[in-house]
C-alpha cells in the first residue's frame, strides 16, 4: 500500500518545520547566554578621568576606550556599555563621543583587575551627565 502524495508532502513539511523550530530555540538560548555581566564586580565602583581614544558603536555592546593618566604612565581602559539600540533610545548616536573628549566615568571594574569595566554613569567635559545604565 502506498501513501497519498499529499500526505507525504504534509509530513515532510511538518518535519522541516519542527526541525527549524528546534534549531531556532537552540540558537536563541546560546545567543542569550553570552550576555552575562559576571566578569564585573557590582559591589565596587571606580571613577576614571581621561580622554576618549575611541567610541565603538558595535553589537552586541558599545565600548568607550579611554586614556587615563596615572602618576607613572597612561593606561587605556575599555568600558563596556549597552547595545547600540538601547543607547540610541537614550539619545546617544555614533558620534556622541569623539576622540580627545574629556570624560569622567564611574564603572563596575572587572573582577580580574584588568583595565576594563561596565559603564555605570559619566560626566562629559561640559559638566553634563551622560546616560546612566
Amino acid at each position: 500500500m502506498t501513501s497519498a502524495p499529499g500526505k507525504v508532502r504534509t509530513s515532510r513539511a511538518l518535519c522541516i518545520l519542527v526541525f527549524a523550530g528546534c534549531t531556532n530555540a537552540l540558537l536563541a538560548s546560546q545567543a542569550s547566554a553570552h550576555h552575562s555581566y559576571a566578569m564585573f564586580d557590582p559591589t565596587k565602583q571606580l571613577t576614571l578621568r581621561g580622554n576618549v581614544r575611541e567610541f565603538q558603536w558595535t553589537n552586541p555592546h558599545c565600548f568607550i576606550q579611554i586614556q587615563v593618566q596615572r602618576s607613572d604612565a597612561t593606561q587605556e581602559w575599555s568600558i563596556q556599555m549597552d547595545n547600540p539600540q538601547a543607547l540610541y533610545r537614550r539619545g546617544w548616536r555614533p558620534g556622541t563621543l569623539k576622540t580627545g573628549d574629556k570624560l569622567t566615568v564611574v564603572i563596575h571594574p572587572t573582577r580580574d583587575g584588568s583595565h576594563s569595566g561596565r559603564y555605570v554613569s559619566g560626566i562629559g567635559s561640559d559638566g553634563k551627565p551622560l546616560i546612566d545604565d
